[in-house]
């Protein structure tokens, strides 16, 4: 049962990890206008990003201190 539970937890730090640097590289605009560069920047997705990015961290080390876990 503890191997289940460790294989979803990295297949899900691994999507959360693919969904937050999604997030990151979305989070921001830029257009170059009359030769000047204008950037605009959403606080609240790049917060989420970074939120996902943590939860995916903290699933891909569950996961690993499941599946390494000494049996008895």
């Amino acid at each position: 049962m503890k191997q289940i539970i460790g294989i979803l937890l990295i297949v899900a730090a691994l999507v959360l990890g693919y969904i937050g640097i999604r997030g990151l590289g979305e989070s921001s605009k830029s257009v170059e206008l009359l030769g000047m560069e204008i950037t605009a920047e959403d606080g609240a997705a790049k917060q989420n990003a970074y939120i996902e990015l943590g939860l995916g961290v903290i699933a891909l080390v569950g996961g690993i201190y499941l599946l390494g876990g000494k049996k008895k």
